[in-house]
């Protein structure tokens, strides 16, 4: 074995991933600049290059290893050596999951054909919990007998955002009433109460958040205390203990957070113990590093397979003209993949379909479109695929199947949370469910349309219902940008002729968009029918859809909070 093109190969792919952890550093380093100066454009630039990072960089790694590796690209023994080596020279890192990940990516790039192997790849390794020991760079600590007052004063002296403060002191009561009404109303100090906030903030939109947790009444009790910059300067926004609330601003309908940190296992340790309802694939996916999550959840997925015997099936709701979706029943993900011909009138290409996710994962999701992982040579059991399914593969995405005596491969295919699809919600749900859920599926439009995108396709099968009951969109074949639409009122009849025409008589652009029209097909369960038209007024109304268009066309960056409005401590501050 040539040990000089071993360790050749084995530098370049540290230093092709070392570009890229110091490239996504520096970019995350930019983002307290931004909310110091307001600059909300130039955090979502910096936010979509920071996404390109990890691609750009395995592609160009690939380039180079392909040119002086081109005579052993497919010698399964060399990558068995290098892949031996490279455990060595990663063994001291304190980064060694993410090193393995881009290792990972790279032979997945270069190796022909290569499916999960594990022998050349890192496939079972990943993060393991690391107790979080006392860290002087992990976290500020805050003692109990300082008091609350000076804790709290502490805490906002430790956070300088480089900017004018609105009202500081009216922060900090704002913090010390919200403290003493949700943890010391039903808890003691002790000498054994302790307060720690991460040092680092997390930076995502117009907002950037403290991430901490105090010890009392014998455990941790975990906040986010939550910092807007407005036109009058910085202040606090609200103070946060829900649990569930927490979850959703960590959840996979989130951009991800910027945030500094030297050690990404340090991180999501302490994440893991104060957002516990979430899983590992999702928390490094929260702070940018989502093709490490991709890598865990794979790693989840298979461990599930180990431990559960059910057949994978067609996915529940109406099939799709487009997609192609299936789940496991006793697991929490779905797999989409492009049909090889799509039902009229879809007319797009595979290709195109696949441009519309591209766009999904880099522009900011406000908490209502569902992030999704993209594989390739995906191998599942044959055995656990039930027939139906098979049949329904087979006759829908044939191109991007091929069996193996004992499994199946699928060249490509996206995962993505599973949801209830809001179509069967509605039709199983007691009317109070129902309202709430015609309210926020009014919402999740509304939201995306401030985020610059229109989803084409609003019916209601197209959206989920997440544990929480928020309403996702998740069908992504026909979202365009909210600016390339032209929002029109329905030209008014004036003719015998114009009133009983069988087809519109007026010019119709591909890009002419009627909300009137919206009411015939939105909602059909009829005793909320009407409650949602009402609730949901400016959805029919062009006018209302060209205000937002102007606003987005003059530059304004239109925020959606991750949390209830009502728990503001000043509700009516301009976001």
């Amino acid at each position: 074995m040539d040990q000089k093109l071993t360790h050749i190969t084995i530098n370049q792919i540290l230093k092709g991933y070392d570009n890229y952890f110091n490239s996504f550093k520096m970019l995350t380093r930019k983002a307290p600049e931004f909310f110091q100066n307001r600059d909300w454009n130039g955090m979502q630039i910096n936010h979509r290059q920071r996404l390109r990072l990890y691609k750009d960089e395995v592609n160009s790694t690939k380039l180079i290893l392909e040119q002086t590796l081109h005579n052993v690209l497919g010698d399964y023994g060399f990558w068995k050596e290098v892949k031996k080596e490279y455990s060595k020279a990663i063994a001291g890192r304190k980064d060694i999951e993410l090193v393995e990940t881009f290792f990972n990516s790279i032979i997945r790039k270069l190796y022909p054909g290569l499916a999960i192997n594990e022998s050349l790849m890192f496939v079972h390794e990943g993060f393991s919990a690391c107790e979080i020991l006392p860290n002087d760079q992990l976290y500020h600590t805050y003692p109990s007998h300082w008091g609350l007052q000076k804790i709290i004063r502490s805490i906002i002296a430790d956070f300088d955002f480089k900017a004018p403060y609105m009202n500081k002191e009216e922060d900090t009561q704002f913090l010390v009433r919200a403290i003493r009404e949700v943890i010391l109303g039903r808890y003691i100090v002790d000498e054994s109460t302790i307060t720690q906030v991460v040092k680092s903030v997390f930076y995502r939109n117009k907002a950037a958040y403290l991430i901490g947790r105090t010890f009392v009444g014998g455990k941790w009790m975990p906040f986010i205390i939550s910092f807007l910059h407005g036109p009058s300067g910085v202040y606090v926004d609200t103070m946060i203990f829900d649990p569930k609330i927490m979850a959703h601003m960590f959840s996979f309908t989130r951009s991800y957070f910027m945030v500094e940190t030297d050690i990404p296992s340090q991180l999501v340790a302490f994440l893991n113990s104060v957002i516990t309802h979430k899983q590992i694939h999702e928390l490094y996916n929260a702070i940018g590093f989502n093709k490490h999550g991709k890598t865990e959840l794979y790693r989840d997925f298979l461990n599930h397979l180990e431990n559960s015997n059910d057949q994978f099936v067609i996915a529940e709701g109406i099939k799709g003209m487009v997609m192609t979706v299936f789940t496991l029943p006793s697991y929490n993900i779905v797999f989409k993949m492009i049909k090889d011909y799509f039902d009229p009138p879809k007319t797009m290409t595979r290709q195109e379909v696949r441009n519309k996710y591209k766009i999904v994962g880099i522009h900011d999701r406000v908490g209502r479109m569902a992030d999704t992982h993209e594989f390739e040579e995906f191998h599942l059991p044959l055995d656990r695929i039930h027939p139906s399914l098979l049949n329904e593969l087979r006759n829908t995405v044939n191109s991007l199947l091929f069996v193996n005596v004992n499994e199946l491969i699928i060249r490509h295919v996206y995962t993505e949370r599973k949801m209830i699809p809001l179509n069967i919600y509605l039709e199983n749900c007691n009317l109070e469910d129902a309202k709430q859920a015609v309210e926020e599926y009014g919402n999740a439009i509304l939201q995306l349309a401030k985020a610059n995108i229109f989803p084409g396709d609003m019916m209601t099968k197209n959206f989920g219902v997440t544990r929480q009951k928020r309403v996702v969109f998740y069908d992504y074949d026909e979202i365009e940008f909210l600016t390339d639409m032209n929002f029109r009122w329905k030209p008014k009849p004036q003719t015998y002729e114009e009133i009983y025409a069988s087809s519109p008589w007026y010019e119709i652009a591909p890009n002419d968009v009627f909300p009137e029209d919206f009411k015939r097909f939105m909602i059909g369960r009829k005793d909320v029918k009407e409650y949602f038209f009402e609730y949901h007024k400016n959805l029919f109304n062009p006018d209302y859809w060209i205000q937002i268009q102007e606003k987005l066309k003059a530059g304004e960056w239109l925020h959606a909070l991750p949390y209830p409005n009502e728990i503001r401590f000043r509700p009516k501050e301009e976001v």
